[in-house]
């Protein structure tokens, strides 16, 4: 019997358990992170982060989500990862890169006049594919926008997303046959400010209170179809994220808060 000190961190609500393997190792990280997302017997989250070594950029990180399947990437764990980081004295970076199965995204820390850290913004890439696509008869909705970030997402837009049932929908359309490896779901309103409402649901997850690539995605979508502007604010249950299309070297980048909740330690076999 093993003990692990692990860290429980939010963005916006998206919670995850943080792990720094660079000091405990894990075996079986899709296993551990069944067992430890439960709510009621485990430690209670929407999966597991792993913090590392990279032999190509600073930090690395590996998530896991709620049912053990492996994410390319997620910009709620990336800022949090930030702060960890640097408020562990990990590093005294401000700018950090981080290797991810999506490739190497660049975090820059906003300190406070304390010097923790404030809020990170993470420059997303360039999206990949994004496009329109046709749902088809029985999933409820005509259309929806494909957008790549890393890992698949759909953006469906509607008048009145609070009226919309994201979990039955959400739980439909991620298993849609346009998406053999899954989907991210993603349902937004464009508000009378010219900002969007988000609501989404998580392949792998279900439903979260918040996704950054899902409003990276969304800002994308709004923007491909012309609804808004390049730099928009995405509204989601658990907060706000500010997102910004770049116009000219077309990265996107996402600006937000990361919260510690508290440490914890859990015995492992």
């Amino acid at each position: 019997m093993s003990c692990i000190i692990f860290s429980k961190m939010h963005g916006l609500g998206n919670d995850y358990i943080y792990v720094n393997t660079m000091l405990y190792p894990i075996d079986n990280p899709e296993q551990r992170s069944v067992e430890w997302s439960r709510s009621h017997i485990g430690i209670g989250s929407d999966g597991l982060v792993l913090i590392g070594k990279s032999d190509v950029a600073d930090f690395s990180m590996r998530i896991f989500n709620a049912d053990g399947s492996e994410a390319m990437m997620c910009g709620n764990a990336s800022r949090c990862i930030g702060k960890y980081l640097y408020e562990e004295g990990l590093t005294d970076k401000t700018v950090i890169a981080l290797e991810t199965l999506s490739g190497i995204k660049k975090l820059y820390l906003h300190l406070a006049e304390d010097g923790t850290v404030a809020s990170v913004t993470v420059d997303m890439g360039i999206p990949g594919r994004v496009g329109e696509v046709i749902l088809g008869e029985g999933y409820g909705f005509g259309s929806g926008v494909e957008v790549s970030m890393g890992n698949p997402h759909l953006v469906i837009f509607v008048d009145e997303v609070m009226k919309v049932d994201v979990a039955a929908w959400g739980a439909r359309l991620e298993h849609h046959p346009l998406f053999p490896d899954r989907v991210n779901v993603e349902f937004a309103q464009v508000l009378p400010d010219g900002n969007l409402r988000m609501r989404v649901w998580e392949r792998g997850s279900g439903l979260t209170e918040a996704c950054g690539t899902g409003a990276c995605a969304t800002a994308v979508a709004a923007r491909f179809t012309g609804r808004t502007a390049d730099k928009v604010a995405v509204v989601m249950d658990g907060g706000t994220l500010c997102v910004e299309c770049n116009p000219d070297n077309r990265h996107v980048y996402m600006t937000g808060t990361a919260t510690r909740v508290f440490e914890g330690e859990i015995r492992v076999s």
